[in-house]
This record gives C-alpha cells, sequence and structure tokens, in this order.
C-alpha cells in the first residue's frame, strides 16, 4: 500500500534511471538502522521450507530471484535480499568498465506496465565486482554472475572477452550466465548463430573442466529468436552439455502495446521487458522443456503477478526471476509470488 499509493507516484515522476538509484541507495541506508532494518524484513521477508529447491549442487530457499541488470556491478545484492529473493544475478558484467549507452536510456510505459531499456552494458568493469564479492559474507545467498563483451570487442575476438570475466569471476560466484541477447551492444545477437555460440560455450567449458570446483554454466536467449534458430540452439545445448537456459531477454518487438506509436517513436531503440512479453517467454520455456526433459530452465519476462509467476513455473521453468515486475509492484511483490505458490502446492 505505502509503495502503490505514495512511493511510487513520487519515483514516476522522475526519470527511470534517476529513479532506480535512489531507490537502491535508499534501502542501503534505512538498512543500516537497525530498528528499521529489523521492521523491513519482518515485512517484507517471508520463507517456508516447502519452498526450497536443490538444483545442481545448490540448495535454493525459494525459486524467485532477481534478473541481471538490476545490480549490474555487485553493489546491491545484501540489500535485495532482504526482500527475500532466493537467488540474485549481478551483471551484465564486462571485462573493462564502460559507460554504455548516452542518456536518457530506461524508460517507463506504465500503460503496459513495460520498460525499455538501452543501457548498454553500462559496469565498472569484474574487477570492481570482485572487490566488493570479496566481501560477501558466508550466506545461504546464491549469486549468479552474468558476463558480456565489451562494446569495442569486435565479435571475432568475443571468446577472449567472456574468458577474462569467467576466469576472475570463478571463485566468486555460485553459478554463470553467458549474455549474447541483449538488443543493446551493436552485433552481441549475432554471437547466438550455431557456430560463433558452440565455439563460445565449448571454450568456457573446457577452461571449467580445469578448475578445482565445478559450477553451472547458463545461456540467456532472446525471445525474437525463430524456431530453427532456438532448434540450433537446443542442438548447441545438447551436444555441449550446458547446464541451463535463461529464456528470455528483452524483445525489439513493439507488438501489441497500448502506449501510442508517438511515443514509442520518441523513445526509439531498446530492448522490451515487462507484461508484453509473458505470453512469448512462456511459449519459448514450453519449447525448450518439450525439448529438452532434464536441462534447468530460468524463466524470466513478463513475470507481473504471482499467476504470472506460477504460468512460468508450469510452463517448465525450474525457477524464476523478476526485474520489471518489481518495479511496478514494488518491494512486497517477491512475498506475494512465494505465498500464492505454497497455495498452489
Amino acid at each position: 500500500m505505502l509503495y502503490r499509493y505514495i512511493l511510487k507516484p513520487i519515483l514516476f515522476c522522475f526519470d527511470a534511471e534517476s529513479a532506480h538509484s535512489f531507490t537502491t541507495r535508499s534501502l542501503g541506508l534505512v538498512l543500516k538502522i537497525p530498528v528499521i532494518s529489523f521492521l523491513f524484513k519482518s515485512i517484507y521477508r517471508f520463507e517456508d521450507e516447502r519452498l526450497s529447491k536443490k538444483i545442481w549442487n545448490l540448495e535454493f530457499s525459494n525459486p524467485v530471484g532477481l534478473a541481471a541488470g538490476f545490480d549490474k556491478d555487485g553493489k546491491y545484492y545484501r540489500n535485495m535480499s532482504s526482500l527475500g529473493f532466493g537467488f540474485i544475478e549481478i551483471g551484465t558484467v564486462t571485462p573493462l568498465a564502460q559507460q554504455g549507452n548516452p542518456k536518457k536510456r530506461l524508460f517507463r510505459l506504465p500503460k503496459d506496465k513495460a520498460l525499455i531499456n538501452r543501457m548498454g552494458f553500462n559496469n565498472e568493469g569484474v574487477d570492481k565486482m570482485i572487490e566488493r564479492l570479496q566481501r560477501r559474507k558466508k550466506s545461504s545467498l546464491i549469486i549468479g554472475g552474468n558476463i558480456g563483451k565489451n562494446k569495442l570487442t569486435p565479435n571475432e575476438d568475443a571468446i577472449r572477452d567472456y574468458e577474462i570475466s569467467f576466469r576472475k569471476l570463478y571463485n566468486h560466484v555460485d553459478y554463470f550466465v553467458i549474455n549474447v541477447s541483449s538488443p543493446n551492444t551493436p552485433g552481441l545477437r549475432e554471437l547466438q548463430d550455431k557456430e560463433p555460440l558452440t565455439k563460445l560455450i565449448r571454450h568456457l567449458l573446457d577452461i571449467r573442466d580445469k578448475q578445482e570446483y565445478w559450477k553451472p554454466v547458463l545461456l540467456k536467449i532472446a525471445p525474437d529468436l525463430t524456431i530453427e534458430q532456438l532448434e540450433d540452439i537446443i542442438d548447441i545445448i545438447k551436444t555441449e552439455k550446458l547446464d541451463g537456459i535463461i529464456a528470455t531477454n528483452t524483445t525489439i518487438s513493439r507488438e501489441n502495446l497500448e502506449s501510442s506509436s508517438e511515443e514509442l517513436e520518441n523513445i526509439g531503440a531498446g530492448g522490451l521487458s515487462g507484461t508484453p512479453l509473458k505470453n512469448r517467454s512462456c511459449e519459448i520455456v514450453r519449447f525448450i522443456r518439450s525439448q529438452l526433459a532434464d536441462i534447468v530452465i530460468i524463466g524470466v519476462g513478463g513475470i507481473a503477478t504471482p499467476e504470472d509467476a506460477l504460468k512460468m513455473l508450469q510452463s517448465g521453468a525450474d525457477l524464476i526471476q523478476v526485474y520489471t515486475g518489481l518495479v511496478y509492484q514494488g518491494p512486497g511483490f517477491i512475498k506475494k509470488i512465494k505465498k500464492s505458490l505454497l497455495e498452489s502446492i
């Protein structure tokens, strides 16, 4: 109620990126005050053993995670964990720091409960992320590392970028996600083609085989893939024995939106997330599950209500992630999803 009727209207008066920075920093300040921190967690956290899942060698306290993009540099995972996430994915991180695309680059579409972003992998670089993760206290919170390539790195050298972040982060995160599906780095989605994607995955898995400890490696795919492209990716997963897939990233489609064409033209290019994506994301999850019975699938895209979360799991996802739904629903969203999932058991 507080978020819906007071905080959200105020935050939505400011541009989306500024509001995001303000809320994440404010949450950190609030949680430093012991009494307020206790009250906050008592209101928003909700745990039940029946929601726990063991996947790979990891114990997830619940299946609801925070999607990559919210915490690009590993600055906020401790604070965001206070909302009761079962896991948090940080990044996308690149070997070198980069500013990303010029601002404004994050936009709301309130009529559609959606966001459009063209952030462009803005981040402080993998070394800064590691500095923060080295201060990570032992806890049950699972953290995934989402890795990408720098904008100025040509595709023929992309493997090098992924290798750098993979090696450096290996001892600091619990699982990895190969991001070749963002629409906001020029040419990046070309790496989803069968030949370059096979080489990239095989190279990282070869590196993993030489490590002391095994870590799961997943691939994040776009919702705009054709059936033929999806079939190629499924063949790669079978051949290379990848550990999981995240479906899906943002879409470049602007179909069936309530927002006006004029508003969309003024915003321009970028990846769309939120409610308009939910049917496509579930469709892709169902297709992958029909082809790969044993692969771990993390479903993300368009989860705006507890019912959407349940539908994603029923479509075949093992775990789910949210981002845009959190922006529109507020900090109580995770608790609502988990309570709803319990009712369905």
